[in-house]
């Protein structure tokens, strides 16, 4: 395969990511449809992808896709070749940014949060970043922190020269926007449609994209006050995107499981469970706590009885 790709070809519009219903007794009994929007689905629906682009592990995933992909046509329409971005050892995120730029000509640069980190092997997920092409620059944490500040981002120009700054977890105004063809493919689909969150973006565009008499439920997987300041992000991102707020959205926090990329035996009984059961194997960052936190919220009668809730599969295991 010859790198890069075509971008206009690469950048096509998917067609929606498939919807599938599952049967699981936890729901049933209480009168409640389970759907799950397989976003993890996103690059395999067409047969040119693979043909075209070759293995679909090439591609980011799911959400992130949806997130990357505004921001990517405005860094190629404005001449910027070189994205910079920023996330933890364990990012989704920064993956996603390094697939995207390898396959579509980008020089990429992942700015992690931890110094400590820079004199360690790789961890798989900084290690498959690093095959992709991305050039790392571990970051102490206390300037990761400020990272927003004149003279953290006047540092990394100077080292690094021009580049077009993509936020941590990708949620700018462009993803926002790009995220509400998620929530259009899901009008009419189910009353509730729930997504597990990190940086909100894909929340505030999710909502916004539902139709009126549906809502979003957010569950944050990171601790520490993250219900006000995640709150605070949806909101500013939909002002940002949209002139306002728009839709019907909430937040959950009781199922962060202590922290991003942070386990319980609990959380892992009920993941291994739900495999066992659905056949499906679940991406614990982010996909087993929405299922969790959903599964639990069927139990306490959250959901009306004939309704029906849809989780958004961000990503694969």
């Amino acid at each position: 395969m010859n790198h890069p790709v075509d971008l206009a070809t690469a950048l096509r519009p998917r067609p929606p990511s498939p919807v599938q219903e599952i049967e699981d007794e936890r729901f049933a009994r209480r009168g409640v449809r389970l759907l799950l929007k397989r976003d993890d689905l996103i690059h395999t629906t067409l047969p040119w992808d693979t043909a075209a682009f070759g293995s679909v592990d090439l591609y980011p995933p799911g959400n992130k896709w949806r997130k990357l992909e505004p921001n990517l046509r405005a860094a190629a329409a404005a001449g910027d070749r070189t994205l910079l971005t920023f996330g933890g050892a364990y990012s989704n995120h920064l993956r996603a940014t390094a697939a995207a730029g390898r396959l579509l000509g980008f020089r990429t640069i992942g700015v992690v949060r931890g110094d400590e980190l820079a004199g360690r092997p790789l961890n798989p997920s900084l290690a498959r970043c690093a095959a992709d092409g991305m050039r790392l620059h571990f970051l102490d944490r206390a300037r990761y922190r400020r990272a927003a500040d004149p003279d953290v981002r006047a540092a990394l120009h100077d080292r690094f020269g021009a580049f077009r700054l993509i936020p941590e977890g990708g949620s700018n105004s462009l993803a926002a926007q790009g995220c509400t063809e998620l929530g259009r493919e899901l009008r009419g689909v189910a009353d509730t449609v729930a997504v597990a969150c990190g940086t909100g973006g894909t929340l505030a565009g999710l909502a916004a994209g539902l139709g009126p008499r549906q809502r979003a439920l957010g569950f944050p997987v990171l601790k520490g006050g993250r219900p006000h300041f995640l709150g605070r992000a949806v909101g500013e991102l939909q002002t940002a995107a949209f002139g306002g707020p728009r839709g019907d959205w909430r937040l959950d926090d009781r199922f962060h499981c202590g922290g991003y990329a942070r386990r319980t035996p609990e959380l892992d009984a009920f993941a291994d469970a739900f495999e066992d059961r659905h056949g499906l194997p679940l991406e614990r960052s982010y996909v087993a706590k929405l299922l969790y936190g959903l599964t639990t919220l069927a139990g306490e009668g959250a959901f009306a009885p004939g309704s029906a809730v849809a989780a958004v599969i961000t990503g694969r295991p």
